[in-house]
This record gives structure tokens, sequence and C-alpha cells, in this order.
């Protein structure tokens, strides 16, 4: 079983990842080849698969992108890591339920455009997003508000989806993907401390994680896992995770027929981690590791690091050019994410990070990073970086800019929005878009649905709190 997709769509898009990842392109060409011959015979299908990824890289690549930790700490920019400070328990809490209220937000924001806004595919043009996005708002622009669920030119946009998350509607976060891996990594947090490892990952995956809920990347990994059979079986008895971290081909769970592996999946699931970390975005970033290493390789898994480092140093910084510049810290120089960010991170500063200048920022990102998939990692997280330089921090600014530059709309304004959520904190965020949740998540995860958001947050603050503890006894 390939998944979702046909077997034979996995390995046309391994041919694309292929080419993203710098192997060999007549390597790769003569693969493709043999795809007539093969027809829709699975087995056929699945060797060829199997064949890409023995296809070498180009001794000439400019980049060098290793999936293990070690070597990609010893490619980070050298940086001073100073001690995260202590927040005291009322501003902690604050920030923390200001993360929790500002991922809800930009997840509800972007939901109902998400189907058309090009994370199910290729948009051709920045324009083209801008068409779509004033067509539904005509009278917005920028947003302003909660996307309308009536459109007067559905004709030609057709109707929005979500209409719990539309503002004719909205009452309470939905349930949603980049929610329910929010959740996710609370209980592994709450379940196996900051010690947990990647068998703890998938092990509640196994528990908290129907196959339905999952796609991509994470819809591969899953189906790897269940037909790694013997090996596996260990993540469902945490007394036996070590056994199992030592049986499973993590290497082969991350790669067997999985053209999505540096997709977005690993970066919308490490907000816990973040909030978990207030401060020292280099454990954020470790945590992020370990999650992400189940199911992504490369790029798939410097993105979750970036975004969970920058929510981590969210908590102790206001300026969002040292927010990003923190995450930037923990990903390897050597990497195309690196080399994206930084392109981003100039042009930005060219313009002087200014919100007014989204329009040619946005224009730009398009040009540069537009040749990837809608749901890739570099070019969301490029968007995520500059709609946080842009925002200068506030809450509105932020959320709505990431859901403007489009592609993949719910998770960029949610992973911008624990960021400028944490530099803002609850009490000091628009209750113009927090106060329309009702303080309420349902999140279809048991324990979580319903659930106070500011529950949430609570049970944040005794993660750090353990967190703390835990790294102190370490020294």
């Amino acid at each position: 079983m390939a998944g979702w997709e046909t077997m034979r769509e996995l390995v046309l898009k391994e041919i694309i990842q292929g080419r993203e990842e710098g192997r060999d392109p007549a390597g790769l060409s003569r693969v493709e080849a043999k795809l007539d011959a093969a027809g829709d015979d699975r087995v056929a299908l699945e060797a060829l698969h199997a064949e890409l990824l023995q296809v070498p890289l180009l001794p000439d690549f400019p980049f060098n992108e290793p999936n293990d930790l070690a070597t990609i700490r010893k490619l980070r920019p050298a940086r001073e890591r100073p001690a995260a400070p202590r927040l005291a328990d009322d501003e902690l809490y604050d920030k923390l339920y200001g993360a929790w209220l500002g991922r809800c937000v930009g997840c509800a924001l972007g939901k109902p455009v998400e189907h058309f806004m090009g994370s199910h595919g290729k948009l051709e043009s920045w324009e083209r997003q801008k068409l779509f996005l004033t067509a539904i708002s005509p009278d917005e622009w920028p947003l302003r508000d909660y996307i309308p669920a009536h459109s007067p030119a559905s004709g030609e946009t057709g109707e929005v989806g979500c209409p719990a998350s539309t503002r004719d509607h909205i009452a309470f976060m939905e349930t949603d993907d980049d929610i329910r891996y929010t959740v996710l990594g609370q209980i592994i947090l709450e379940r196996f401390g900051p010690d947990f490892t990647l068998a703890h990952v998938a092990h509640q995956w196994f528990q908290s994680l129907p196959y339905n809920f999952v796609c991509t990347a994470e819809t591969q990994a899953y189906r790897n896992m269940v037909d790694r059979g013997t090996a596996i079986r260990h993540v469902w008895k945490p007394d036996k995770v070590e056994k199992a971290n030592k049986e499973v081909d993590w290497h082969w769970i991350v790669h067997r027929l999985n053209p999505y592996r540096e997709w977005i999946g690993a970066q919308i699931r490490v907000d816990s981690y973040g909030y978990a970390c207030p401060g020292n975005p280099e454990l954020a970033a470790d945590m992020a590791w370990r999650d992400a290493s189940i199911s992504h390789a490369k790029n798939g898994i410097y993105g979750a690091m970036f975004c969970a480092a920058m929510m981590a140093e969210a908590f102790v910084e206001s300026d969002p050019l040292a927010i990003v510049e923190a995450g930037l810290a923990e990903i390897p120089t050597t990497s195309r994410l690196y080399a994206d960010i930084r392109q981003t991170i100039d042009f930005c500063a060219s313009l002087g990070n200014r919100f007014e200048a989204f329009e040619e920022v946005i224009r730009e990102l398009y040009r540069r990073f537009g040749h990837y998939h809608a749901v890739h990692t570099n070019n969301n997280a490029a968007l995520c970086a500059a709609a946080v330089l842009l925002s200068g921090g506030d809450f509105a600014k932020g959320i709505t800019l990431a859901v403007m530059g489009g592609w993949d709309t719910d998770c960029n304004g949610a992973t911008v929005g624990s960021i400028v959520g944490a530099i803002t904190g609850a009490a000091a965020a628009p209750t113009h878009w927090t106060g329309r949740l009702n303080d309420t998540l349902n999140s279809e995860i048991p324990g979580y649905h319903p659930i106070a958001i500011s529950e949430c947050a609570r049970r944040s603050l005794k993660i750090v709190r353990k967190v703390e503890a835990h790294t102190a006894a370490k020294g």
C-alpha cells in the first residue's frame, strides 16, 4: 500500500525530490525512463523508488545536509548560547497562553483559504494568490478579520472551506493537524519527559493519531512503521522503548516511499517543544530534531529545528530579527534552508523590515522559492521568517501577513501565531482575534476535546518547570 497516493505518483514526486536534493539528473532520468515499462505494477514501481534513492549526489552540489544531530551541530553558525533566564510564573504563563492563542488564531485564519491558496498544488504567482484573497474579502487589504463564510466572488474562487473557522461562525478552535500536533507534543513531554526518544514519538502517534489524521510524510512514515512489523512493535510498550530505538531502522522509515520528507509536516509539529524551552532555543531544536527524525530528512528536519528555536527565543526576546537569527543558529550553514532564510533576512532588511513592504517581499519570495511545492519546508519557512520580521512583533500583523502570503496558509499562520503570541502575551493580545475562540479548543484527541486553551497553557507551564529542573540536575 502506498498511502493516500498511487505508487506511480510517489515515484514521480521522488524524481522531483531527487533533483532538489542534488542527485545526478542523468541518473534520475535513467530511472524515469523505466516508468512506462513498470505500468501500474506495485512491486516494479516500488523498486524504481528504491533505485532513485541510490542515485548519487552530484559531486559539485554546493550543500552539505546531514541528518544526524551531532553533525548538524558541528555545521551550525558560531554563537554564544547563554543559560536561559527563569521567568516568573505569572509572566511565563501569560506568554504561554499568548503562544497557544496565537497558534490557534493563526491556524483558524488560514484554514478557510488553505484549499485554494496553493497548499494543494502550486499557483503560478503571488499576484494569483492576492487575486483570490482580495476577491474573497474585497473590502479588506491587508486582512483585518477572519475569512468570511461567503465570498461575493465565489463563482470565480469557489466557496471557502472550514465554515467553523470563518468570521460568521467561529466560536472555538476546531480540530486541525497544526493543533493536534501541538497537543501531541505536550502529551509526549508530559508522559516521557524532556529526554523522550524517537520511539516515544512513534508510540504516541499510534496512541493518539488515527491513520486518517496524517498526510504526506507522516502518512508514509506511519505506514512504514506498521510495515516494519517485528522491530517496530516495541514502540507500543513504553518499557521497551530503548530496545525499539536500537532495532528500528529509522532511515528506512523516513525514506521508503516518502518523497515528502522535506515537506512542511515536521515544521508544524514542534511548537510544544519551543513552549517547553523558553530562552533555550538549542534544547528546543534538539527536541524538534527527535520528533522530526521519524518522518523527515535534511531540510524537513531543519525547518522543525528552526521554528522550535524561534519559538523558544520569543519568550525572552522581542526583537524579531534576534528571534529569527536564534532559529537560524540551530541549523547547518551548509543547508539550502539556511541559504534561503539568509536571503529572506537580507531582502527584508533592504526594505527596512516594514510591514508596508509586505507585497514586495512576498512577490520576491515567490520569485526565489516558488519552484518548491506549496507545502515544502523551505518556501514556507522563508515566509514565516518574513512575517515575523515585517510584523515588528505585532500579533495581528504577524498572523495576517503569514496567511496573505499564501502557500500553506493555516500552517504558516499557526507557526507565526505562536511566535508573536509569545512576544505579546495573552493579556495584550487583541481580543478582536483571541476573544472569538472563547478559550476553547476541540482537538479530537482524548483529554483535549474540548479543553480550555488556558488549561493547555497551564500544562505547558508545568512542563517548563520540569524541563528546567531536569536540565539543572543534568548540569
